[in-house]
């Protein structure tokens, strides 16, 4: 037992010392722990959260999620900018871009918006409480807990080992996506006065099946040229959009081509 914790203790060890030193200071950054934590947290509340409401009235949150929703579309559009401007100014490129770990201000710059944006990971697990308050249980499917809990990990480690570099194309075009996707819910939140205005729901599946589609095709390209950027992460990213794409896929036809069928 003793010699497994043994073991444990130094995966960690080399876990932390092989990050970005720049980041290890920042929140939620240094040690894999407290995102571990927060993810088992999370999976206590998505089991034993239903449980509970099962016999209590729905909460209303509409001035909740009105104030939320727009608050998202803050800071996915401020992320987005960063993302552009910072990679720009930095005269990134789209097809091979190494992390660069100096203290240079537009590398920590982009660390910086990097770290945002993993900490807006962790800030979208609200949707889930709010789900579950409001009895919606319809909406706590296996591709939506799937998805929420890998963005934590797969954004911890990119702050903690890549903070640039290649991965700011996931950031920009993911936080686009999110700029109009909480646009669409916080204005459906507003009431059923909008759902007149909201016709475009089922674009928002095609924008994000495009998104993947993006990463997939940007991640992959680099599987197979040289560039001094780890392998494994562009591995890791291309493996995770095939997922993604598949459960996306099925949840557009499920939606919306089967209901369509059906009337």
């Amino acid at each position: 037992m003793a010699s497994a914790w043994q073991s444990v203790l130094s995966v960690h060890q080399r876990i932390v010392d092989n990050g970005d030193k720049r980041t290890d200071s920042w929140l939620l950054v240094y040690s894999p722990v407290p995102v571990a934590l927060i993810f088992l947290v999370y999976l206590c509340v998505v089991w034993a959260g239903p449980r509970l409401m099962k016999h209590r009235e729905p909460v209303d949150l509409k001035v909740a999620l009105v104030v939320y929703n727009f608050a998202m579309v803050g800071l996915s559009g401020y992320m987005c900018y960063e993302f552009l401007v910072t990679s720009w100014l930095s005269s990134y490129s789209l097809l091979c871009q190494p992390v660069d770990y100096s203290t240079s201000p537009l590398p920590l710059r982009m660390a910086r918006v990097c770290w945002w944006f993993f900490v807006s990971k962790v800030i979208e697990l609200s949707d889930t409480i709010f789900f579950i308050l409001r009895k919606k249980n319809s909406q706590l499917t296996f591709l939506h807990v799937y998805h929420h809990c890998t963005m934590i990990f797969n954004w911890w480690a990119g702050i903690k080992y890549v903070p640039g570099g290649q991965s700011f194309f996931i950031g920009l075009v993911n936080t686009f996506v999110h700029t109009v996707m909480y646009s669409y819910y916080g204005l459906a939140a507003l009431g059923p006065h909008m759902q007149k205005y909201l016709w475009w729901k089922r674009y928002l599946t095609s924008l994000q099946l495009v998104q993947f589609l993006l990463v997939l095709l940007h991640s992959g390209y680099n599987l197979f040229t040289e560039c001094d950027y780890p392998d494994s992460l562009n591995l890791l990213v291309f493996g995770y959009c095939v997922t993604l794409i598949v459960l996306f896929s099925n949840f557009y036809c499920q939606s919306y081509l089967n209901k369509k069928k059906q009337k």
